[in-house]
C-alpha cells in the first residue's frame, strides 16, 4: 500500500495537482511519523487506521468550518478526506452494517444499551477501516434501544 501511495504522489506531481499532492503528502508524513513511533515499518491495519483517523480528522475540521461560514476551507478538508479514501478497503453500506450489528448483538447475547460497550468492541474489531464507527454506533444504540 505504501508504494501505491508513493506512485500516486508521483503522479500528481506529474499531473501539477497541488491540491491532491498536498494531500497525499499529509498522509505519508502522518504514515512515516506512525512508523518512527511503532519503531518499524507498519503492517497493512495500521496503515488502514491511521489513514481512517486522518480522514475522521479531515470530516470534523470540515464540520467546524461549515458552522464557521468557511465554506471555503471546509470544501478543502471534504476534498482530502475523498483523497485519502481511495486506499481505504470498500466501506460497507447501511444493510451490511446492520447485519453485522444483528450478529454482534446475537453473539454476545445483547439485549439492552448497557451491552453496547461489548458490542461496539466488538464491532471495531471487526469492521475496522471498513465502515465510519459513528454511523456503526447509531445502528447498536437503535437496535439495543429497539428503536429498530
Amino acid at each position: 500500500m505504501l508504494q501505491r501511495i508513493t506512485e500516486a504522489m508521483k503522479e500528481a506531481m506529474k499531473a501539477g495537482d497541488k491540491p491532491r499532492l498536498s494531500a497525499i503528502r499529509m498522509l505519508r508524513a502522518a504514515l512515516k511519523e506512525q512508523e518512527i513511533a511503532a519503531g518499524r515499518p507498519l503492517e497493512e491495519d495500521e496503515v488502514v487506521r491511521v489513514i481512517g483517523r486522518l480522514i475522521k480528522q479531515r470530516k470534523d475540521a470540515a464540520e467546524q468550518y461549515r458552522k464557521g461560514g468557511r465554506d471555503d476551507l471546509a470544501d478543502k478538508e471534504l476534498f482530502e478526506a475523498e483523497v485519502l479514501a481511495q486506499w481505504l478497503p470498500r466501506q460497507l453500506d447501511d444493510r451490511e452494517l446492520a447485519a453485522a450489528v444483528d450478529r454482534a448483538c446475537t453473539e454476545l447475547g445483547a439485549d439492552s444499551i448497557r451491552a453496547m460497550g461489548r458490542v461496539m468492541g466488538r464491532l471495531q474489531q471487526e469492521l475496522a477501516g471498513r465502515a465510519d464507527m459513528r454511523r456503526v454506533s447509531e445502528l447498536v444504540k437503535a437496535r439495543l434501544t429497539g428503536g429498530d
